[in-house]
């Protein structure tokens, strides 16, 4: 196994642990990540999952570049095409909310994968980019889509280009992390997160996760509205609003 699956309190924690190799993605960890988002989907019990590096100085350091070298143009559309759906796409528009607690380096398809992420909370030790160019590439795990819609197009095209690293105070200057610890800090402050998520209605958050992912189509306001009033139908804003009501904390099912 390249990851470690952590479920408990609502939360689950999934680790990559490929330490030797600064937790790089080749395609066996991909997959066991894209198994495990799916466990946690369907499992009622998680409502918040966590996703960080395992060690204290990578997140993950980006592709194995080893394993794709000698790629051929329809190989390297299977690798991107194959990464995007079963991980990066996936967390994106999971029904759960996904928290990226970066730990180190998140380089290349690293970044992409904590872009892909609905929160992202890094140490002070992260250094963040995407080297690519480098290479004679281009990120292609939806780095060049996500990106630029954090930090606005002028910045990510600086990210892009120069294949720079950045710290991680830097990234939350420009918006690209929500917030900075010291890394012994980093995995309690995420979980205080998460368990403060995860107090709330899951049907919300569902609805939440669907409806900003749509804010940057025409169809975002339209759909909104279709979600907040389907919602009036639903157990959990019955429960909330009792709750409210009554001046005790909500339990939402």
């Amino acid at each position: 196994m390249n990851i470690d699956i952590n479920m408990a309190d609502n939360i689950a924690i999934i680790t990559i642990n490929r330490p030797g190799s600064l937790n790089a993605l080749n395609k066996q960890t991909l997959q066991e990540i894209s198994e495990a988002l799916c466990d946690a989907e369907n499992n009622a019990s998680v409502r918040v999952i966590i996703i960080t590096g395992s060690g204290e100085k990578s997140f993950v350091a980006g592709a194995d570049i080893k394993e794709f070298a000698a790629y051929t143009t329809a190989e390297a559309m299977e690798m991107s095409r194959k990464g995007q759906v079963a991980v990066f796409d996936k967390i994106e528009n999971l029904s759960k909310p996904v928290i990226a607690a970066i730990n180190g380096f998140a380089l290349g398809g690293g970044l992409e994968l904590a872009l892909a992420c609905h929160i992202r909370y890094a140490s002070e030790n992260a250094r963040l980019g995407l080297p690519e160019v480098t290479l004679g590439l281009i990120p292609g795990y939806g780095g060049t889509q996500r990106l630029p819609k954090l930090v606005g197009k002028g910045v990510a095209n600086e990210i892009i280009f120069s294949a720079k690293m950045i710290t991680a105070l830097k990234a939350k200057e420009i918006g690209l992390v929500n917030e900075v610890f010291g890394l012994s800090e980093l995995m309690e402050k995420t979980k205080e997160l998460a368990a403060t998520i995860a107090k709330n209605s899951p049907l919300a958050i569902r609805a939440a996760i669907a409806v900003v992912n749509a804010s940057d189509t025409g169809s975002g306001f339209e759909k909104e509205m279709e979600a907040f009033s389907r919602l009036f139908e639903a157990a959990d804003k019955k429960e909330g609003v009792a709750a409210f009501l009554a001046k005790r904390k909500p339990h939402f099912q």
